[in-house]
């Protein structure tokens, strides 16, 4: 193979791999039995540590509810928080269900697992949305036994 030839099949790998990596990266994020935008681009937005992007998602006086604090009200205190504390953190959404409140808001039920480079659990999820689908409450849940949350905390 000439010089020529093998810069052709290199150059040629290199951009199939880069086709595979922009395919991977346009996927959808899919939960099975839910496709409300504002929920999905949660996940995707937290996942990719756009944190800006998540509040966005969020009324301008939304509440975040995270495990083992108290409520964070605002888009700048949930924006704070999400960059201290879930930087490094995936969401991996599996299942999920809407319901529309009397009000005229929306209750969305998801269940999954979240990951650390140290550790994973289930989680649920529950956001309220607005008539303008924006998130007006989240609370995230832990689903494990008292002894998985205190090694946790170590």
């Amino acid at each position: 193979m000439t010089a020529a030839e093998s810069s052709s099949v290199a150059n040629s790998t290199k951009n199939a791999i880069l086709d595979v990596i922009n395919h991977v990266s346009t996927v959808e994020f899919q939960i099975e039995g839910l496709d409300e935008p504002t929920v999905i681009n949660y996940f995707e937005t937290l996942n990719a540590g756009d944190f800006e992007a998540t509040v966005d998602l969020f009324a301008p006086d939304g509440v975040m509810h995270p495990p083992f604090e108290s409520d964070i009200s605002g888009r700048d205190a949930i924006v704070n928080y999400l960059n201290l504390e879930a930087k490094g953190i995936k969401a991996y959404p599996r299942q999920g269900i809407i319901e529309v409140l009397e009000d005229g808001q929306y209750q969305v039920q998801v269940s999954g697992k979240a990951e650390t480079s140290w550790c994973g659990v289930n989680v649920s999820w529950i956001f309220i949305l607005n008539e303008n689908k924006q998130i007006v409450y989240t609370r995230v849940k832990l689903l494990a036994s008292p002894q998985e949350l205190l090694n946790l905390r170590r």
